[in-house]
């Protein structure tokens, strides 16, 4: 692969690796730790190896006890580096073939192999200008505990992986169930091997290789290269060492290898996550939200208390001044709920009553209607955050919708323009009556005093006196009745205002407790989504 196409290839791994580091970050608390913690790993590593040498392929070969693994490793090698049969049947420590040394030790350290070799040049495999690393493993199978995690943490840390199995035992469930199928993403950096195929007659070789490829199907290696080969008679050694050495020269192994990583990643963690996307906050539950809360926060006993307390303070103003001021002796309904302003600035609570059961279920069920309509669509984990930040807010409601209400201005204080113009008509009709019975007061006293008692003037033959009296009292009424009804449609104004100053300020307290953290969670699902499938890609 030229540099360029190595460049292009490394900024993909680059940014598929940022991609998934997203999704983990915004998957904190909200998907198991367990999960979380083998993609920190995943990213761990390859961050790790991203800072070693990139010039060198590192390429592991894995296999079972009796599988012929380290002959093969010798033949490909060209050289008896690691001893086998009969004088060490098992590898008990991770053997290095190195050709170009340069860079190679750090990145040795790392991978914890203490046992190097350099190598001479093989024909059709490596010379000092390669940069190619051969590690012969421990047996996956060895009944050390040691070895089969030596083989479990390097499975995860080599570039190319050679799998070597024997006639025998090719079928084994452990080295399928165990190790390939988990696999079946790093194909592209995956190579069988089907050794010792000396054992077999000629005839048979390729149905087993066929029977192989049919069980590397079923794991989903269906596409991996596979190839017969005898340590021992040298068989298939060439196609081997050339499938190594193409890899090798491509310099794409380690980029392959990172970008397996990250797509195996991100399949597990899409496996923990579930796939779908939330509903989302509509208008309509949102608007429901607000009205349940509303209901439950006695907001309809402040709506209430302001249309009484303006018919009183209407009365007080326009009522027959004779009696109006036996209205002073009825408490103002609102002042009575600490809601009337300018009685004390620094109250911010109100006289209403606490919040029952009825209250508190109401506001439970309005809260989880809402989150359960946000949620909907939402994989199992996510719409439990969601629910769960729906909740952390639901405690701190009852508080904060009476602050709400304390501090929303209901416009109680503010005076109507006809008040005073009834005021004073009111009062002048008052006058009036007042006035003729004065004087018809003075008539009769000057009759009973048998004193001269003047006319007094007539308009279309009544006294002037009992008209006024007359009319005087029918204002009076006209304008009482005429009050009244004015009283009631501006009452009903000035509670529907009231309605939805409160109303608003209630919504503004369930945005900010409830609808805030809910959106705040789905759209974290959402920028997850979006990272993972970045990952993945």
């Amino acid at each position: 692969m030229s540099r360029h196409g190595l460049a292009k290839e490394a900024t993909q791994v680059q940014r598929r690796l940022e991609a998934l580091n997203e999704a983990r970050e915004l998957a904190e608390g909200v998907l198991p730790a367990a999960a979380l913690d083998e993609v920190f790993q995943v990213l761990e590593r390859a961050s790790t190896r991203r800072s070693l040498s990139a010039d060198h392929t590192v390429v592991g070969f894995f296999g079972a006890t009796g599988s012929g693994k380290s002959t093969l490793f010798n033949a490909v090698g060209g050289a008896e580096i690691a001893t086998a049969a009969a004088r060490r049947p098992t590898t008990t420590e991770p053997l290095a073939s190195v050709w170009g040394a340069d860079g190679s030790e750090p990145l040795l350290d790392w991978l914890e192999v203490r046992q190097r070799h350099h190598a001479e040049p093989v024909a059709g495999l490596a010379d000092e200008s390669t940069g190619l690393i051969l590690l012969d493993l421990p047996d996956f199978d060895s009944t050390r505990a040691a070895n089969r995690e030596t083989v479990q943490r390097l499975v995860g840390m080599v570039d190319v992986l050679v799998w070597v199995l024997d006639p025998q035992k090719y079928a084994d469930a452990a080295i399928h169930n165990d190790f390939l199928a988990p696999l079946a993403s790093h194909g592209a950096v995956t190579l069988v091997v089907l050794n010792q195929i000396d054992r077999l007659p000629a005839t048979d070789v390729q149905p087993v290789l066929e029977s192989l490829k049919g069980i590397l199907a079923r794991d989903g290696l269906g596409h991996v290269q596979v190839l017969a080969a005898s340590a021992l008679t040298g068989a298939g050694v060439d196609k081997v060492r050339a499938a190594i050495r193409q890899v090798a020269e491509r310099r794409a192994a380690l980029s392959l290898r990172l970008s397996a990583d990250v797509s195996k990643a991100s399949a597990q963690l899409l496996d923990v996550s579930g796939v779908g996307e939330a509903a989302g906050v509509k208008t309509g539950t949102k608007a429901r939200l607000a009205e349940e809360l509303a209901v439950a926060a006695n907001v309809p006993v402040v709506v209430d208390a302001v249309a009484r307390s303006y018919r009183q303070e209407s009365m007080r103003r326009t009522g027959w001044p004779v009696t109006r001021w036996l209205v002073r002796f009825r408490p103002d309904p609102l002042r009575r709920l600490n809601l009337r302003r300018g009685t004390n600035p620094e109250v911010t609570r109100t006289s209403l009553p606490p919040p029952g059961a009825p209250e508190r279920a109401r506001t439970d069920g309005a809260v989880r209607e809402f989150a359960d309509a946000a949620s909907e669509g939402a994989p199992g984990p996510w719409r439990a955050s969601i629910r769960s930040a729906a909740r952390q807010g639901r405690d701190r409601l009852p508080d904060a919708l009476d602050q709400a209400i304390a501090g929303t201005d209901v416009k109680a204080g503010r005076k109507s323009w006809w008040w005073g113009v009834f005021n004073v008509v009111q009062w002048l009709a008052l006058l009036t009556a007042v006035g003729g019975l004065g004087w018809l007061g003075v008539l009769a006293v000057l009759g009973y005093l048998q004193l001269p008692v003047p006319d007094v003037p007539r308009v279309e033959g009544w006294p002037l006196p009992t008209l006024m009296i007359a009319g005087g009292a029918a204002l009076g009424v006209l304008l009482a009745l005429t009050a009244k009804f004015i009283t009631a449609g501006a009452a009903r104004a000035r509670a529907g205002a009231a309605r939805k100053r409160l109303k608003a300020a209630v919504t503004q307290v369930a945005g900010e407790h409830v609808v805030e953290p809910v959106e705040t969670e789905i759209g974290r699902l959402k920028a997850f989504n979006a990272a993972l499938k970045s990952a993945g890609r």
